[in-house]
């Protein structure tokens, strides 16, 4: 399938450890600025970092966005690509991931190079990764614990010349012209060339998101709990829209409601409620009126508030 719209273009990228941090002519954002007629150092349109034991670029989507492949540009230098380049031994050993956060560790690893030598790793990689993030990231590293194999350079660098990402804006359509609408209607992501749903929308869980959430249940595949003191959560984000229990006040009932001590014989909100007929009007409840300890002669009920007839 191809996919013509290279959606890392002039996104914000990082670079962890630049060869110069003053220096603009081969800074992160390099890498995402369009521009590969020249992949040298003398170019001018590399991203360059200082050889260190680890090597991270990344680049953000400014959203979570739907992914198909990657293709990065190598810096190759004067010499021809392969054994006798200097750049190429810095390559071998790379991982690309796609996550949510700068953290590759929360994300999805996409590639990792276990096979590559110094003659058949290429200088443009491209990489196939159907899946949705917000943020892909070049990694690699030479740690002074680890032994790495023959070819392999001392110092980890990630001399980028061009990075792009292909896929669709958004999350909620695939397709080659991403203008085909997710078939199933509460799918928040699915599979760029398929359809098929990998992610419900916030309120939504099953196969196809065809059920809502289950009372005392919110947010992603539903999987997250209402606070205890809610008398029924919004299944998309949890807020307590349906009140709090007694003593609890607030967006998410996760604040003391401080309630007054109404005068004798009053209770409920302001202590606006009078009383019923209660045996001892101290024991009248100051949240909803119950007679705690009964009703006086003549009355009955919770609230004492319904006259008791005798009959002879």
């Amino acid at each position: 399938m191809i996919f013509s719209v290279n959606i890392a273009l002039n996104k914000p990228a990082h670079l962890q450890h630049p060869l110069n941090p003053n220096n603009t002519t081969h800074n992160a954002h390099n890498a995402v600025d369009g521009r590969k007629s020249d992949l040298t150092w003398e170019g001018g349109q590399c991203s360059t970092s200082a050889g260190r034991e680890t090597a991270t670029w990344w680049v953000n989507l400014t959203d979570i966005r739907s992914i198909h492949h990657i293709n990065i540009y190598y810096m190759v230098g004067e010499r021809p690509w392969g054994a006798s380049n200097l750049f190429t031994p810095s390559f071998l050993g790379l991982s690309v991931y796609v996550s949510n956060t700068t953290d590759k560790l929360q994300g999805t690893l996409c590639f990792k190079d276990r096979i590559f030598t110094l003659d058949t790793i290429p200088a443009n990689l491209t990489i196939t990764c159907p899946i949705h993030g917000q943020y892909v990231i070049y990694y690699n590293e030479r740690l002074s614990s680890v032994t790495y194999p023959e070819g392999y350079s001392p110092f980890a660098q990630s001399d980028l010349c061009e990075v792009e990402v292909y896929g669709c804006l958004s999350t909620e359509y695939y397709g080659t012209n991403c203008s085909i609408p997710c078939p199933d209607v509460n799918c928040d992501y699915c599979h760029i060339d398929t359809g098929t749903c990998q992610g419900c929308k916030p309120g939504y869980k099953g196969h196809h998101c065809e059920t809502g959430c289950s009372h005392g249940f919110f947010g992603q595949n539903c999987d997250n709990k209402c606070n205890s003191t809610c008398t029924g959560c919004n299944s998309v984000n949890g807020s307590c829209d349906s009140g709090c229990i007694p003593g609890w006040t607030g967006y998410y009932c996760n604040e003391r409601d401080v309630i007054p001590v109404c005068r004798k014989g009053s209770y409920g909100i302001n202590c606006n409620e009078t009383c019923g007929h209660c045996r001892d009007i101290d024991q009248c409840f100051h949240i909803n009126g119950t007679c705690l300890t009964g009703c006086e002669s003549g009355f009955q009920g919770d609230f004492c508030k319904t006259r008791a007839y005798m009959f002879r």
